[in-house]
């Protein structure tokens, strides 16, 4: 089925805190933030007829949210691929849309674990499966930083890559974050300071490592046609497409290659553009490691190249590939997945609404989600035209 430009995004929102805490029942964030985002389109409840969502840690939590607001919608997706579902859903809302099953469909996430530490409730351990118990806890494996450990240091032993160069994506990053007044963490810093900053597991230093916050995110999804008489400026759907490898990282195929590597060339081919046609990236940075990969799998560079395309400061303000540009997963927020705050930042850059850290005459932009262990993405791409 072609999707290219039926589908838009015309609504979005998300609320983070300053200290990294929002101390409020989870569904009453949720209803704030769709809330939120269903205004910034200027639509309402009763305009939405699809939902999706995985956050709620319960079996049906995609229909027990709707019927907390009081919805029936005759689509819901709650496949739960980590940071890549909202992607994901993104694709499967555009082809809903595009098959007439649904014309208005809202995505959400929403997380409150600072929240929850605080109050002294202890997390399900998503990691905690009995094969990981089996076969690799016993090995010291330490989830989920291990793992993006073990695919740095692979990369640095085969392709050079060096910690300086890992470290300049954190210090871009904050760069970004230092523009943005809602930024949890604004402070500028050096490659110095990366690497005075400690291992959590080596290779990978404390400022490498994504924070942990309170925080949520929603997007609303419509018809190119109905997104005409909007509130917003809509951002097409150009091409959107997922993929997963493996669930355990001693089951990942090669540590050096995600599943981005077949992803991120669909949603292309499906968009009709190549990397050389985008303004900027929303690239999932839960570890600097993350965002190197990603780059070369999406085809940013070739393998093996991302740390001398990153070293001087491509990724940065002023740089040749702006990335990450609301201050990421490493300085924005970072509630326990991201990737729908990855598709919220693209579509305000493409509308012109981001202030200091607006990248000049963006029309196009890559969100690219990450999951598990490397273990699923999602590539959208998106534009201020429905065929650029």
């Amino acid at each position: 089925m072609t999707t290219r430009g039926t589908a838009t995004i015309v609504g979005v929102a998300d609320e983070v805190s300053a200290t990294g805490v929002i101390d409020v029942p989870l569904r009453e964030l949720e209803a704030r933030v769709i809330t939120a985002a269903l205004a910034d389109a200027g639509l309402s409840l009763r305009d939405v007829d699809g939902l999706c969502t995985c956050t709620g840690g319960t079996l049906m939590h995609s229909v027990e949210l709707a019927e907390y607001l009081g919805i029936a919608p005759r689509f819901t997706d709650a496949t739960q691929t980590g940071g890549a579902s909202y992607g994901l859903y993104v694709e499967h809302a555009a082809a809903a849309i595009a098959a007439g099953e649904a014309e208005t469909v809202v995505i959400v996430y929403a997380s409150t674990p600072r929240a929850a530490r605080k109050r002294g409730e202890k997390g399900l351990g998503i990691f905690a499966t009995p094969e990981r118990l089996e076969w690799e806890t016993p090995f010291g494996v330490m989830l989920p930083i291990s793992a993006y450990a073990l695919a740095a240091n692979r990369h640095m032993a085969i392709y050079g890559t060096t910690p300086e160069q890992l470290a300049r994506i954190a210090v871009d990053t904050r760069r970004w974050a230092a523009l943005n007044e809602r930024a949890h963490l604004r402070e500028v810093i050096t490659v110095r300071d990366v690497l005075d900053s400690g291992f959590l597991a080596e290779p990978l230093h404390r400022l490498e490592c994504c924070l942990v916050t309170d925080g949520a995110a929603a997007l609303v999804v419509t018809s190119a046609e109905r997104a005409r008489d909007l509130a917003k400026p809509p951002a097409f759907v150009l091409g959107a497409a997922s993929a997963a490898s493996h669930a355990m990282i001693s089951q990942m195929p090669d540590l050096t290659v995600t599943p981005g590597a077949v992803s991120g060339p669909a949603a292309f081919r499906a968009a009709g553009l190549t990397p050389a046609d985008i303004d900027v990236v929303e690239l999932y940075d839960s570890f600097t490691i993350t965002v190197l990969l990603a780059l070369e799998d999406l085809g940013f560079c070739s393998k093996g190249e991302g740390g001398p395309f990153v070293a001087d400061g491509a990724l940065g303000p002023g740089g040749t590939l702006p990335g990450q540009t609301s201050g990421g997963g490493i300085a924005y927020t970072h509630p326990g997945a991201f990737g729908a705050f990855l598709l919220v930042e693209a579509t305000r850059q493409l509308r012109g609404e981001c202030g200091e850290r607006q990248v000049p005459e963006a029309k196009t932009a890559v969100a690219h989600g990450t999951g598990g262990v490397l273990s699923a993405t999602s590539t959208v791409i998106l534009g201020t035209e429905a065929t650029p």
